[in-house]
């Protein structure tokens, strides 16, 4: 499942609340015909597994009937298939499944990971107003469609703490519970931090061997390291809790509560330790608030937002900074230290590790993109395909670096507008100079079709072996 936090994501098990996508077969198209429908480039493609579903919101064309189940076809019946999420895990080619979504329409039919309906918003505009009009909520418990806990495999004593995230608040609780985290994440206050953050990234590329995963020595460990000095987490607990936090990605259920107890656990005893101590961390300032004021902020909420930033302040960084080299060294992009924050604010557009929102629900029918949102029904929004939408993007296809106007969506957007958005900027922009003036010899050490992603729901490097060409 992937929970929003900070306005990022993170996933476990197989729910999702803000994922990303590739390239499946299943398509919201009408069409008669043979038991199997067709696909956009006439191949033959299998009819959807939800064969008991009905899209939200679905109005019969007159004389037709909804079966989407492809081999039940009848004389006069139309069969629709749709766009289905569950090869999302095991994704190979996203980009052209983002393409394949944004083709449908702005607003288009789909199937959610567990086969529940849900409205795929792929349109840039349709997004803004999905993610800006109170008329759609991010509060699950405002809706009867999907039992997120059961299909994420997260037991019930921990489900809320990784469930009820930041993210999946309303105003006025997302109001209160954001302002009491958002002054350790201002524009100034990453500022300050800059000197820190360059002095990390320095120290991990003292000693490197010629050839290293890029990832493991120097994307994953700079945001590891900055997060954990920022929410005051011990430097010796990081290889405890990043295993249960990559628990949370396992396919095996009992992996995924054995880590999501872990993370909790630990969270729990660490603030207890905390407690009374004092401290200039955003942990120590949290735990002063709760003591201070209980009705500004309670024990659960407490744990569940230190856990959240804990693994949403890192994960997202890593997917950018290693995606970010990977697309310069593949692209063979010259960069000089002018040119970084805005090839940054590329990256994020064209292949940013958030690739879908937070799920929304609507409160009351809403007409979006030429159809009609019925109330309580699940929308989600692909920022991906909004990213590069050829309505607002000119060449929403190509990689422009130097691209100037570019409201990309890969920190979303709203009221939800990702809380770490400055540090990740931060962080990445300083990554990048560092490595490019470090090691300017810098190359892949495999051929390129040998580079995939991680299954799982978020878009992200396997690996990156690297190698540095000798001067």
């Amino acid at each position: 499942m992937k929970l929003l936090i900070l306005g990022a994501t993170h996933h476990v098990g197989r729910a999702v609340v803000g994922v990303s996508l590739e390239r499946g077969d299943e398509m919201a198209t009408l069409k008669s015909g043979p038991s199997r429908a067709r696909g956009r480039r006439g191949r033959t493609t299998p009819a959807p597994a939800a064969s008991h579903l009905r899209p939200p919101g679905h109005r019969h064309p007159p004389g037709c009937h909804w079966h989407p189940d492809g081999d039940h076809h009848r004389p006069g019946v139309v069969v629709m298939t749709m766009n289905h999420l569950r090869d999302l895990p095991t994704a190979v080619d996203r980009d052209a499944f983002l393409a394949a979504l944004a083709a449908d329409g702005p607003v288009s039919r789909g199937a959610y990971l567990d086969g529940s309906p849900v409205w795929l918003v792929t349109g840039h505009a349709e997004s803004l107003l999905v993610l800006t009009d109170p008329r759609f909520s991010s509060d699950p418990a405002k809706q009867t469609t999907f039992d997120l806990a059961a299909t994420a495999g997260l037991p019930d004593d921990v489900a809320p703490y990784l469930l009820r995230t930041l993210g999946a608040y309303d105003p006025p609780d997302h109001t209160r519970l954001r302002r009491l985290v958002s002054r350790a994440f201002t524009a100034r206050r990453i500022e300050r931090l800059r000197p820190r953050i360059q002095q990390i990234a320095e120290e991990l590329l003292d000693g490197l061997p010629e050839q290293f995963d890029l990832i493991e020595r120097f994307a994953y460990p700079l945001p590891i390291q900055v997060i954990c000095e920022l929410l005051g987490v011990p430097a010796e607990d990081r290889d405890t809790w990043r295993a249960w936090a990559g628990d949370l990605t396992a396919p095996d259920p009992a992996r995924i509560a054995a880590g999501a107890r872990g993370l909790v656990a630990y969270m729990t005893r660490l603030i207890a330790h905390k407690t009374g101590q004092g401290g200039d961390d955003l942990l120590s300032a949290l735990i002063t608030v709760r003591d201070d004021d209980g009705d500004r902020l309670s024990e659960h909420e407490l744990i569940a937002l230190s856990v959240s930033i804990l693994i949403a302040g890192h994960e997202t960084t890593v997917g950018l900074i290693s995606q970010s080299v990977h697309l310069i060294l593949t692209r063979s992009l010259t960069l000089g230290d002018d040119d970084i924050a805005r090839a940054v604010e590329e990256f994020l557009r064209y292949s940013g590790p958030a690739e879908i929102a937070v799920l929304r629900y609507a409160l009351e029918p809403v007409e979006l993109g030429g159809v009609t949102i019925g109330a309580g029904e699940a929308v989600q929004v692909v920022y991906a395909a909004a990213n590069r939408d050829p309505s607002r993007f000119e060449g929403p296809h190509q990689l422009d670096p130097h691209r100037a106007d570019n409201p990309h969506l890969g920190f979303g957007h709203g009221i939800h507008y990702c809380l770490g958005a400055a540090l990740a900027r931060a962080e990445t922009e300083i990554a990048l100079s560092t490595l490019l003036r470090r090691l300017p010899g810098l190359e892949l050490a495999v051929p390129a079709d040998q580079i995939g992603w991680r299954p799982g729901l978020q878009r992200a490097l396997a690996a990156l072996p690297v190698r540095v060409r000798p001067s």
